[in-house]
Parts: C-alpha cells; sequence; structure tokens
C-alpha cells in the first residue's frame, strides 16, 4: 500500500485505503480438506530443530516463536508442517502495492521464489483503481491472475460478483480460527458464510504528534495529550503560542477515519447490527463530526486544509497533531529533522474505537482451473501469512497474531506499541457495495468540516441516501 493506496483512484476518491497458522493439523485431516484441490500440498517432515514451534497447541492458541527466531528467518521456507510438492509451476500474482510499500512486497516475493523452487511467482503491480478495472475482465476472459490481494471492504463486492473464489478448505486445513488473528480482522474475509480472504496485515489510523511542535508550545513532548481533556488543553495551549495544533482535514484521508473513529468512541456506529440501514444521523455521530468542525471553528485547524495539508504541515513542523494511516511510519522516519512519536489514537471518547483497514489475501476465479496452481496459491497465501514480519516493515501490523508477538516484530517500534490497541480497530462491515454507502458519511463529514451545512442535517440527509443505496445494492448482489 502506497501512503494513499486508493486515494483519487476508486470511487469514493481518496480511500486509502492482517496469520498465524496453527500446526496442530493430522496427516489424515489435511488430506481430507485439500483433496478437492489436488494432493500437491502435502505435510512437511518436522525435525527436531523446529519441534519448538511445531508442537500443538492445547487450547488452539498460536504458539510463541522459538527464542532466536524469527518468521524470516532460516526456518521460512515453508509454513509450519506444509510444504508444495507438486510440478514447477508459476502464478501470476495481482495486487495494488504502489509507492513506498513496494519494494517490500517485492523483497517478500523474491524470498518466497528463492526458497521455494517448484514455484515462480510474477508480480504485476497497479494503482488500485486500474486493479479492480482489470481484475473482473482478465477473470471473465480466463485470464485473471491466480493469487491476488486487496482490502477487506473490497472483498463482499468481488466475492457477490463472482470475482472471487471461498477459501475455506486453506483456512480449515490450517486449522486457523479467529484466535490466530484479530477476531473482527478474521471476521472481515467472510461473505455470506463463507471465507474468501486470510488476513495478511492490519493498517490503522494512528496519534502522530511532533516533538519539536510540542516543545515550542510549552507541552511536555514525552507525555503527548490521551484524554479529552488534556486534549483540548494542549490545543488552547498551542493556540496560545500561535500554533493550530491539529489540522482538520475535511477529506476521506484523513478527516472522515477521524470522524467515523469518534463515533465508535461516543458510543455510536455508522450501521444498525443487520446493515439495513445508515445509523450517523444518531447523537453520538453528531457529537463526533460537531468536535470535528469545532476545531476549526475554535481556530485549532484552519479553514479549508487541502487533501494531504494536514500531514505535510506536521512534517514541516506547523501542527502538533496528526491523525494518520500507520502506512506514514516511514516517510516519517526517512524525513530529515522530524522529532516525533507515534501511537494509537487517543480516547476522547467513553471507549477505544479507531478506523483501521485490512489487505487480505483471495483466490480469482478461474475459467480453466489448474489443480497445481491452484494448490501453489493456496500454499503461497499461507506462506505469506506466517513470514510476514518483512511486510510489517512497509507500515503495517501483522495480522498473525504469532508474528506479532514474535521478538522481531517487538523489537519493531512504532508498529510494535501501535499493535498493542489492535483490539480497537474497527473494520469496514462485510457488505457488497458498502463502499458506496460510506461514500455519503464522508460527503457528510467534508461538507460540515467545510462549514458548508450544520452536522446535524447533514448527517440526516445523508444517512437516509445511504440507506436508500443499502436497499438497493440488497437487491443487487442478493
Amino acid at each position: 500500500m502506497n501512503r494513499r493506496p486508493m486515494a483519487a483512484e476508486k470511487r469514493r476518491k481518496g480511500a486509502s485505503m492482517s496469520d498465524q497458522f496453527d500446526p496442530a493439523l493430522s496427516r489424515r485431516r489435511f488430506l481430507a480438506l485439500t483433496s478437492a484441490g489436488g494432493a500437491a500440498l502435502l505435510l512437511a517432515a518436522c525435525s527436531s530443530s523446529h519441534s519448538a514451534s511445531t508442537a500443538a497447541s492445547t487450547n488452539g492458541a498460536a504458539p510463541s516463536t522459538p527464542t532466536g527466531g524469527s518468521p524470516l528467518g532460516p526456518a521460512s521456507s515453508a509454513p509450519t508442517g506444509l510444504k508444495y510438492t507438486g510440478p514447477a509451476v508459476t502464478l501470476a500474482f495481482w495486487n495494488g502495492f504502489t509507492g513506498g510499500d513496494e519494494p517490500f512486497i517485492k523483497k517478500v516475493v523474491d524470498q518466497f521464489n528463492s526458497t521455494n523452487p517448484n514455484i515462480n511467482v510474477k508480480m504485476n503491480v497497479y494503482q488500485w483503481a486500474d486493479f479492480f478495472q482489470k481484475l473482473p475482465a482478465a477473470v471473465t476472459s480466463g485470464n485473471g491472475p491466480d493469487v491476488a490481494a486487496m482490502h477487506i471492504d473490497d472483498i463482499p463486492t468481488q466475492a457477490a460478483q463472482n470475482v472471487i473464489i471461498p477459501i475455506d478448505d486453506v483456512a480449515a486445513a490450517l486449522n486457523l480460527t479467529a484466535d490466530s488473528f484479530a477476531p473482527a480482522v478474521w471476521q472481515g474475509g467472510i461473505y455470506k458464510g463463507k471465507r474468501f480472504g486470510i488476513p495478511l496485515d492490519v493498517h490503522p489510523l494512528v496519534y502522530y504528534y511532533n516533538k519539536k511542535v510540542m516543545t515550542q508550545g510549552g507541552l511536555d513532548p514525552s507525555k503527548p495529550p490521551t484524554t479529552m481533556d488534556d486534549y483540548m488543553a494542549a490545543l488552547e495551549q498551542l493556540k496560545g503560542k500561535g500554533i493550530q495544533g491539529h489540522w482538520m482535514s475535511p477529506f476521506q484521508f484523513t478527516g472522515g477515519f477521524t470522524a467515523q473513529s469518534l463515533v465508535w468512541q461516543f458510543g455510536g456506529d455508522l450501521f444498525d447490527s443487520g446493515f439495513t440501514k445508515a445509523t450517523w444521523d444518531s447523537d453520538q455521530a453528531i457529537q463526533a463530526v460537531t468536535w470535528c468542525v469545532d476545531l476549526v471553528k475554535k481556530g485549532y485547524s484552519p479553514k479549508n486544509v487541502g487533501q494531504d495539508a494536514d500531514y505535510v504541515a506536521f512534517k514541516n513542523n506547523k501542527n502538533a497533531f496528526n491523525w494518520n494511516g500507520i502506512w506514514q511510519v516511514n516517510d516519517l522516519a526517512a524525513t530529515p529533522g522530524m522529532e516525533w512519536g507515534a501511537m494509537a489514537i487517543p480516547h476522547l471518547g467513553s471507549q477505544g474505537g479507531a478506523w483501521g483497514n485490512s489487505h487480505q489475501m483471495v483466490i480469482p476465479r478461474s475459467l480453466h482451473a489448474d489443480k497445481n496452481k491452484q494448490d501453489a496459491a493456496r500454499y503461497f497465501i499461507s506462506w505469506l501469512g506466517s513470514n510476514s514480519l518483512e511486510w510489517a516493515k512497509s507500515g503495517k501490523v501483522p495480522a498473525s497474531k504469532e508474528v506479532r508477538d514474535s521478538a522481531a516484530f517487538q523489537a519493531l517500534e512504532p508498529e510494535a506499541t501501535i499493535a498493542k490497541d489492535l483490539a480497537e480497530v474497527h473494520f469496514p462491515p462485510s457488505v457488497a457495495g458498502i463502499d458506496d454507502a460510506l461514500g455519503q458519511f464522508y460527503d457528510a463529514v467534508n461538507q460540515a468540516v467545510l462549514l458548508k451545512a450544520d452536522p446535524a442535517s447533514v448527517l440526516k440527509s445523508t444517512a437516509a441516501k445511504a440507506t436508500q443505496i443499502m436497499q438497493d445494492n440488497a437487491k443487487k448482489y442478493g
């Protein structure tokens, strides 16, 4: 994912936009589960050198990484207990990992190819808009990729349109459960009771603080404010020093994500439990968007902040606080003279809550299924999950609990600190066409923050429009 992986690329214009494999698996059960897809995926013999990581768990929890081990260490050539034993195949792997994360996915794929001589993964990287334009047509014509990556909110629509196929066999054969991941991101790969995605990562909204600007404003740079009272007091103090501390973006990136996060923190939600209507006309949502608007009205933020201007100002030491994606960590680390920190977004409401998304691995439908390629694709997906540390270095949190718990990831900062609050991250609903409805919420935030509409009225009107879109989509997708 580049810094704004879907920004100005998808129809929602600005959308930017997480796998431990339990080895407690009998040979008989595995072969039974994979027989329909071919016998090329077999259990590998477990050597004594891997006994610490391959011992069966009695409670289904992820075993810990052996002392001194690394998910990308010498033993990374195969997921625990599995290997591909079929003939040599070439897999086409499509994704939208452009920009700063492209070198990382290339490195991971190169490592896979070097350690799996019978599988040659050839990667095609597109802008996300091009990816979703090309993929359905390629699948329909029989020229689609063998494996692909996409965001959690794209899975339901692609599944409903028969572009991707269920991969419950992968999850079952590897004994993957919600305990191996964050439950919400695990659930996100399911559409209508079938699993279509295996989580690779999580990329949440993050709280960045500029230590240099905090010092200039008389704040302690080692103690960024994390409660509503402290946050507002800090903004007022910064204002007294002539510093607008939190530039409020009116765009989905990142104002829309900020507003969503606060809706959850204030106890509300964007949709009802059955996903039949939008509920962001609630008191909690009005409170959330009003807070965003008040940043502008009270002078803590300039008016009419341009797309990404909030982040540019942060890098240029013009503001103190920026809520942005975890994917910014490498860019900030590479910026000369930056003095900054990052953590999960503060609790301004009565509970935690942060917007997040996830890249998940999927298998596109094939008109002329090659069982060996299908087996190799499933193996590649499983390998990526258990070897996701290098990918995490691109500015992600591994979906795999085992990788997150490893010493190697715990040494990766600020990602490891951010990962501690993963349970508070909310993901887009697993509903086909949900982005069409969410676009109405982002439009409401845009109009309100630009002071073009009253929060309550614009949230009410857009919620009504979104509800109609959801009803239409229910008929369209079934």
